[in-house]
């Protein structure tokens, strides 16, 4: 049974130190920016290594859950994101949407890879990742206010002009996004 989407996944089950840090980082070469890996590890201390790791180059630790002996490290390779030109005029600030959550008619949309969304997210979100809207529009209302997030504004800034371009008409990107949410957030406990 698949926990969590990623889109590769790593067994380094029975390596102690160094080797699930050496093997992350020969499969995170492999990997085009942004997508996601489960480190599948037993050595106990690799959640404090992989994290650490993950820390020193850029690379965004999502979570690890403990599956039995088994512990599952969710990672996801850094891209070019922080430094993207933002398009999208209709922008909004993380404090702007903590005020405006308690307005039942807004809907709160996250953009990013499933794993992310489940290490941490805003109460009652809608996940659904970037590569994946458009095919998902129908599940939105068109006549509700929608603030959509990411993790820095980079990919929700897309999901909104792409809305845009669909007809949606009430439609914020959230900046600087999930990076510097300070309001509720929701994640399962691994």
């Amino acid at each position: 049974m698949e926990l969590i989407k990623s889109n590769v996944k790593l067994d380094a089950k029975g390596l102690a130190c160094p080797m699930p840090i050496v093997k992350t980082r020969k499969a995170m070469k492999e990997l085009e920016n942004g997508q996601v890996i489960e480190v599948q590890a037993t050595d106990k201390g690799s959640k404090a290594d992989i994290k650490a790791w993950a820390d020193s180059t850029g690379n965004q630790y999502l979570g690890t859950i403990e599956n039995g002996e088994v512990l599952l490290h969710y990672l996801r390779k850094s891209s070019d994101e922080n430094t993207i030109e933002k398009k999208f005029e209709n922008v909004v600030t993380n404090d702007d949407l903590n005020e405006k959550l308690q307005n039942e008619n807004i809907i709160v949309l996250d953009v990013r890879e499933e794993a992310e969304y489940v290490f941490n997210h805003i109460p009652n979100a809608i996940s659904i990742p970037l590569g994946e809207l458009e095919n998902r529009l129908s599940e939105l209302d068109k006549d509700n206010e929608i603030y959509i997030i990411c993790r820095t504004g980079n990919r929700s800034d897309f999901a909104a002009q792409l809305l845009v371009s669909s007809g949606f008409t009430n439609v914020f990107n959230v900046v600087p996004g999930m990076t510097e949410w300070s309001g509720e957030t929701v994640s399962i406990k691994g």
